[in-house]
């Protein structure tokens, strides 16, 4: 098999895989005059949904109040290999991405945020926590809603 060899797939256990080893995910947004934001977030994925939360105020939230249709990459096992180490153009990084178009939907009531906050404890910690009320009150968190999710291999 050449290390150039790229592989789509949409199979949802291997694209949890790929989303489970990573501890970043990058939002794309389009601002009201088409301009694109693109904003790293910690995150919580259960069920195909993928959970963010960030606060109420700031140009995130300004851009999704206004439009919540987004894009999210998720990238890991990055790794150069080479077929020549003396030539340039045979250099490459080989990955596992995947990818999500889909759109937000806010998150308000006190249950079902800690219920969505404790997603992202049990991915970074490994367990559920208890929250105080104003500290559930000021956070804002949401969900992207999978339109569509694909994943991408390469060199592997």
């Amino acid at each position: 098999m050449s290390l150039r060899t790229k592989r789509l797939f949409q199979d949802a256990e291997t694209i949890k895989a790929i989303i489970d080893k990573c501890t970043v995910c990058y939002v794309g947004l389009a601002d009201e005059n088409n301009m694109p934001y693109v904003v790293p977030f910690n995150f919580g994925y259960k069920d195909k949904c993928i959970y963010l939360h960030s606060a109420q105020q700031g140009k995130k939230m300004d851009i999704m109040r206004l439009n919540n249709k987004v894009c999210v990459t998720f990238s890991t096992d990055h790794q150069m290999a080479f077929q020549h180490e003396e030539v340039a153009c045979s250099y490459l990084m080989r990955y596992r991405s995947v990818q999500v178009f889909g759109h937000i939907e806010f998150i308000e009531g006190f249950d079902e945020k800690v219920e969505a906050l404790n997603i992202f404890m049990q991915k970074y910690t490994g367990r559920d926590f208890k929250y105080g009320g104003p500290s559930v009150e000021e956070v804002s968190v949401y969900k992207v809603i999978v339109d569509t999710m694909f994943g991408k291999e390469f060199g592997y």
